[in-house]
């Protein structure tokens, strides 16, 4: 689809104007972003399910078009901020009930969105998710110099330093986009798209507020290991890229820990954007899976 074909709109929910991209009719199908991502992550994505499926890409609050608060991190980006901004979002428009299709950071808000509004969902579809079984082995190993971004990313001044120059922003998203693909150019078309949004306004600063809020629970998962928590009943499944080196494929092996009815596989030459990187598989299981829970 070319720029002008998106049917771009905004909602007022939870003290902030949040923009979406909304297509097609039926079930409602929510795609959460990760970062460094912002809805048209989903752009191979929307076309297809949209045959299906009502879709809704929203840019989270930090990323995108989405309204970035004049807020700290504490005061306006947390977890809960995030999980508020789904829920009325969800209302505002009018859904019972919704599937989320997720990974990344959108991983970690839609499972809080589960664990606190299971009677919203139908279902939930995670690529290389990122969830509390992971443990210690985050930071373990040859895995440390693969998250020092998440320290970088906290620093006061990181993002006037990626902000300084739109060479600086884009030797910064190319890094991430190019390394955590199993093809390292897979985005070199939309590059150029990516340096534009975090280079608008304050996104690059907001978006880096998800390392502020979520630092204390990583530093815990690194200090105590995995949490004992109740599983999420919700119908899930899951898509995991061999290739990733941040979310590693091993990493999914305590999965059936945390959700109670998951469906998994494997991707082989995928990395982290399993969406963006195989659209097309992508779009089938989406498609086959929530055909089943609605």
């Amino acid at each position: 689809m070319d720029d002008s074909d998106w049917n771009h709109e905004f909602a007022e929910v939870n003290g902030i104007e949040m923009h979406y991209v909304r297509h097609g009719d039926g079930s409602p199908l929510l795609l959460l972003h990760g970062w460094p991502e912002f809805w048209y992550a989903f752009r191979k994505n929307i076309p297809a399910l949209a045959e299906e499926f009502e879709v809704v890409a929203p840019d989270l609050r930090g990323f995108g078009d989405t309204e970035n608060p004049d807020l700290s991190a504490e005061d306006g980006y947390t977890v809960a901020d995030h999980v508020a901004d789904v829920h009325g979002l969800v209302d505002e428009l009018g859904f019972d009930e919704v599937g989320i299709v997720t990974h990344d950071a959108g991983s970690y808000v839609a499972q809080e969105f589960a664990r606190t509004h299971p009677d919203r969902l139908a279902g939930l579809f995670f690529f290389n998710c990122l969830y509390p079984g992971i443990g210690r082995r985050a930071g373990r190993g040859e895995h440390v110099q693969e998250v020092w971004y998440q320290t970088f990313n906290s620093l006061p001044w990181a993002a006037d330093l990626v902000g300084s120059s739109r060479k600086a922003c884009r030797l910064d998203l190319d890094h991430f986009l190019s390394h955590w693909a199993s093809d390292p150019t897979t985005f070199d078309d939309d590059l150029d798209v990516w340096v534009d949004t975090y280079m608008h306004s304050n996104n690059l600063q907001a978006g880096f507020y998800w390392y502020n809020v979520t630092a204390a629970d990583r530093l815990e998962l690194l200090q105590t290991g995995a949490p004992e928590l109740q599983k999420i009943e919700t119908p899930t499944r899951v898509m995991w890229g061999q290739d990733d080196p941040i979310h590693r494929v091993e990493f999914s092996d305590r999965l059936d820990e945390y959700f109670a009815d998951c469906q998994y596989s494997s991707v082989p030459d995928t990395g982290h954007y399993v969406h963006y990187e195989r659209p097309e598989l992508t779009n089938e299981q989406v498609a086959a899976f929530f055909s089943e829970q609605f």
